[in-house]
Order: structure tokens, then C-alpha cells, then sequence
């Protein structure tokens, strides 16, 4: 879907840029598939902040998104609509099975109202299909990836994204992913074929800061712009340098470059070729 870009009627909606909604349905969510979503604000259970600068925003209707799909396999079903989601950077599509069920699944980039998908062990290699990774064979472009047996998709959802399945090893899938890490993954693990919808989102331009405080972003502001008792990088005159040889956190932990990720990790077992390949060989 193309990205509609503003006339400059003020200085905010100058190069703001807005996503064309012309393709999708106008009609209301399916009432049996959502649900009042609460906003927290970035607060935890105590009422605390725990997730700094959210709050505010439009109000959202929750999608009950299906990212398993196996609980209707062998089952076709038609596309009855594809629609919005305020909650992903995706497009949804709504399904309507031959035995009368409905279901939102991620909308693949191509997919089309009447075109009929169905997830199943081993089916056709078609857009939108979903199956396990034995049965797909190597160089397609896959999404919505399980990571652990039945435990549904949860990678490869966000919009304009897509992993290629590269080959086998014994009972795992080689899978490239967005990234550029390349992984094993178990073979029985399921993935839908083809690329997340709405490749144009990245090309959005927000324009201006009201747009953010819409979408439950509060503002940010710079440490070095804190008094010294509020953040390591504060004090001084004016924006000074932060005076430190690393950044750090308001809590005073190194901050940018620092590697967070457990080295204990089970699934660190799997990595073949790491993100970061490309920068090692410059």
C-alpha cells in the first residue's frame, strides 16, 4: 500500500507523510475476535513506572490475532477482509472457515480478498499458507516463525519482514533471518509463507510531536539537559558534555555498545553465522 504524503498546510504536516488505507475494509472489527485493550501507562501492578516516557494516546480495540493457526489445521478458509491493526505495524486479515469459525491471521504482502489459505503439516507452497518447515522447500521467503514446537509464531511479524528458509541440517531448518543471523530451528516448527504486509511503513514520516503523543509517547529528554542529582550525564552549564568515558543509564549502569544478552543461553546453540557478520569483515 502506498505512503500518501501531506500538503504543507502548517509546519507540522510539511514532509509528514501518512499510510493509504484505500485497500483495506471500512467495516468494524469482528466483535467476537476483540476486546478493550487497557493502557498502563508504562506502570507496573504497584502503580510505579517501570517503562519510562508512555502514557496518553488513542484509545485501542484489541485483535485477537491467531499466530498458531494449527488448532484449524487441514481446514480451508476464505479471506473475508483485510483491515487495520493499531496494535502492529502489520495489516490483519480476517478468515472465514468452511466450518463456520473465524480467525485473524498476519496479512502476507499480495494477499487478497477471496483468496483461500489453509495451514496444515504439509500443504501447497502458496502465499499465505502455513506449514512446517520440513515441507517448504529451501530459498522461499517465509514469516510468522515458530521458534518452539506449538508454541505459535514469534518472529518474523512485523511489517515488510521476511526470513529465508536456506536449507536442512538433520532435524533442524537453516533459517536467515532479517537480521542477517542465520539459525537453526526445528524442523516441525510451522512458518507461514511469504512477506509481512505494509513494506511501506519504514518510509512513514511523523512530522511532528503531537502525532507521537497520539500513538502513547511522552517526551524524552536528554540527560545532559538534567540537573547533576537527576542523571549521571546532568550538571554544568548549559549542554555540556556528559564529562564521562562511556554514557550511562539514569541508574548509572553503562549505557550503548553494552552487550545485554546471556552467553548461558540455550539457543545460542543454534546461531551459525551471528547479526553482526557483516561488520567483522570490514
Amino acid at each position: 500500500m502506498p505512503v500518501k504524503k501531506l500538503k504543507p498546510t502548517s509546519p507540522g504536516r510539511r514532509n509528514m507523510s501518512v499510510a493509504d488505507f484505500s485497500g483495506l475494509s471500512k467495516n468494524r472489527p469482528e466483535k467476537s475476535l476483540s476486546k478493550g485493550k487497557k493502557s498502563t501507562s508504562g506502570r507496573n501492578s504497584s502503580g510505579r513506572i517501570t517503562i519510562r516516557h508512555r502514557g496518553g494516546g488513542h484509545k485501542r480495540l484489541l485483535r485477537l490475532v491467531d499466530f498458531k493457526r494449527t488448532e484449524k489445521a487441514g481446514v480451508p478458509g476464505k479471506i473475508a477482509s483485510l483491515e487495520y491493526d493499531p496494535n502492529r505495524t502489520a495489516r490483519i486479515a480476517l478468515i472465514h472457515y468452511k466450518d463456520g469459525d473465524k480467525r485473524y491471521m498476519l496479512a502476507p504482502e499480495g494477499l487478497k480478498e477471496g483468496d483461500e489459505v489453509v495451514c496444515a503439516e504439509r500443504t501447497k507452497v502458496k502465499l499465505g499458507n502455513r506449514m512446517q518447515m520440513k515441507h517448504i522447500p529451501s530459498g522461499y521467503k517465509i514469516y510468522n516463525v515458530e521458534m518452539s514446537i506449538g508454541h505459535g509464531g514469534s518472529i518474523v511479524r512485523s511489517a515488510g519482514s521476511s526470513a529465508t528458509l536456506v536449507g536442512r541440517d538433520t532435524k533442524f531448518a537453516i533459517v536467515e533471518m532479517p537480521s542477517g543471523e542465520m539459525r537453526r530451528i526445528h524442523e516441525e516448527c510451522y512458518a507461514s509463507i511469504g512477506t509481512v504486509s505494509n513494506s511501506e511503513h519504514s518510509l512513514i514520516r511523523i512530522g511532528k510531536a503531537g502525532r507521537m503523543r497520539w500513538m502513547g509517547r511522552r517526551p524524552q529528554v536528554l540527560g545532559k539537559s538534567m540537573n547533576a542529582v537527576d542523571h549521571p550525564h546532568g550538571g554544568g552549564e548549559g549542554h555540556s558534555p556528559i564529562g564521562l568515558k562511556a554514557p550511562k543509564t539514569p541508574w548509572g549502569k553503562k549505557a550503548l555498545g553494552v552487550k545485554t544478552r546471556n552467553k548461558k543461553k540455550q539457543s545460542s546453540k543454534l546461531i551459525i553465522r551471528d547479526r553482526r557478520h557483516k561488520k567483522r569483515r570490514r
